[in-house]
């Protein structure tokens, strides 16, 4: 089963990494139980802010950006995770999804997370995530998971390791029932798509 874990963390060290490494571990464990195996790939954003704004700019992409397409194109099911800001997806995470080729999350069991100050920043995987990847025709699984700061301390860790836990349980069972999908190179379809149009145009001229 490919996994790809797609996090927009801007720090380093991220938070939103930690929590994209916890949810893939216990889906991980829950597929393992139920006798499939994980093969996960992560896409960091971070190192592609500047190749995701070239491409909005410009329409092209450089190879590191195509890599993460095709891991995104190519995998069983998606982890995303972003950081919340002012009540929203990261700029980045939401560009990442507007440079992604047309269809490559269609029928794509996806799993969403955010991380944040406070809990008052929660209402960000309903209220932006979900509506995202269901427009993208994704199939979000139904429970997702958002993480405070304090979420990651001594205190609160077991009720953050709780609600990663039933969520993954969600998911793998998501994941089992989705038939496979069928793989297209989406990636090279719309660099096709795009060289047919300036051809097009060099010769209209």
């Amino acid at each position: 089963m490919k996994l790809t874990i797609i996090t927009g963390g801007l720090r380093e060290p991220s938070s939103t990494r930690l929590l994209a490494d916890r949810l893939v571990t216990a889906v991980a464990g829950e597929l393992e139980h139920r006798g499939d195996q994980a093969d996960a790939s992560f896409v960091e954003l971070r190192p592609l802010a500047h190749p995701i704004m070239d491409a909005m700019l410009t329409g092209f992409t450089t190879d590191a950006l195509q890599s993460a397409f095709q891991a995104v194109v190519r995998a069983d099911g998606i982890i995303a995770v972003t950081p919340a800001f002012n009540a929203s997806f990261s700029g980045l995470f939401k560009s990442f999804f507007d440079v992604l080729p047309e269809g490559a999350l269609s029928d794509m069991p996806v799993l969403i997370g955010a991380t944040g100050g406070t809990e008052r920043h929660s209402l960000v995987l309903e209220h932006a995530l979900r509506p995202m990847f269901s427009y993208l025709h994704a199939i979000v699984s139904p429970r997702a998971v958002y993480a405070a700061t304090s979420d990651f301390g001594s205190q609160a860790g077991s009720a953050l390791g709780e609600r990663i836990a039933t969520a993954a349980a969600d998911f793998a069972r998501l994941l089992s029932a989705c038939s496979p999908r069928a793989r297209r190179d989406l990636v090279d379809e719309d660099l096709a798509s795009m060289q047919q149009l300036l051809g097009g145009a060099t010769g209209g001229t």
